[in-house]
């Protein structure tokens, strides 16, 4: 496996890492900054589950891709498709959402800083996808 590879190999585990202790903050309803993005909004219990079993099905994707990420190309292109999804969702949120109705002290930037550090996961993992592909056809 070429360099480029090896480094999307690793950081797919790195985000199924992170993906699994996301769902497991959510599943146990600790309001960590990082595993929550809303982290200092009220949130029902029964939503912090749903987002617990969603945030395990994208750590057991970003596993299986990190298995062997040149046989699972396909995968790991669906995985940057829907994180850009996920992202563009996110960005709407913070966008379209009046987050002072529910208190004066909510501070938006948080929730920024938090879109963009998945940001910045996603184009380091869309930069490694192409060298990796381009790595593998020539």
């Amino acid at each position: 496996m070429n360099k480029n590879a090896l480094i999307l190999k690793w950081s797919l585990l790195a985000g199924s890492i992170y993906f699994i202790l996301v769902a497991a903050a959510h599943m146990i309803g600790i309001k960590i900054p990082g595993l929550f993005v809303y982290y200092n909004l009220p949130s029902y219990a029964y939503q912090d589950k749903i987002i617990a079993f969603f945030s395990f099905g994208w750590s057991v994707f970003l596993f299986t891709a990190f298995l062997n990420p040149v046989k699972n190309v396909d995968l790991v292109k669906a995985i940057l498709i829907s994180g850009t999804g996920a992202i563009a969702g996110l960005c709407l949120i913070n966008l379209f959402t009046d987050f002072h109705e529910m208190s004066e002290t909510i501070n938006v930037l948080s929730f920024w800083i938090e879109v963009l550090c998945l940001s910045f996961y996603l184009i380091w993992l869309t930069i490694f996808y192409f060298r990796g592909i381009k790595d593998k056809t020539t």
